[in-house]
């Protein structure tokens, strides 16, 4: 599924799709759902997507190049502001509970067992985002290891049980400063 194209009407059915799986999840949305809410036909459906499982595949690619977009758009394009700023930048990205990232991270719970290519999906982003964060924490210091950017990644991930839990969002920034301290004097002026 590398180049994907989609007509307009079937990328508004992803669309309305993602947010539907991002608020009720994989497995209580089903065709006749997605079809209701999107108004269309279940055989438009079925013509474009063919089945519930590589829909969810399309759904979780097309949000995936989305973040992907956005995180390269911080790290890559954004010169003017620092590396501590960007890596904050993407903390705050994959944090957020109506963002883009929630969906993937849903996904890696939720359709393992069921749809695995999508599970794949999920993962692969896992693994390009944790390289992206290793990247950048190298920039702050030269002997960061590729174990500092997955104890970030985790606490990506710890701060979304937590929100999910309760609403501490100050919690989930205190953590990111006590991390980010260990590289502040690393950090290129």
């Amino acid at each position: 599924m590398r180049y994907l194209v989609i007509s307009p009407r079937a990328i508004q059915v992803v669309n309305k799709s993602i947010d539907l799986f991002h608020h009720h999840g994989f497995h209580t949305v089903g065709i006749d759902k997605i079809v209701k809410e999107s108004q269309i036909p279940k055989a438009t459906f079925y013509h474009y997507f063919h089945s519930k499982e590589r829909f969810i595949e399309i759904c979780l690619t097309v949000q995936k190049e989305r973040l992907k977009e956005k995180v390269v758009s911080i790290a890559d394009y954004d010169q003017v502001v620092g590396v501590m700023d960007k890596l904050k930048a993407i903390y705050l990205l994959h944090t957020d509970l109506e963002g883009l990232y929630y969906l993937l991270f849903k996904a890696i719970f939720e359709t393992k067992l069921t749809y695995p290519k999508a599970y794949q999906i999920a993962v692969r982003y896992r693994t390009w985002l944790l390289n992206e964060i290793y990247s950048q924490l190298i920039k702050l210091k030269n002997d960061a290891t590729f174990q500092d950017a997955k104890l970030f990644l985790y606490m990506i991930e710890g701060a979304i049980i937590q929100l999910l839990s309760s609403d501490k969002t100050g919690e989930r920034e205190m953590i990111l400063e006590c991390f980010l301290k260990q590289f502040k004097f690393g950090e290129p002026m």
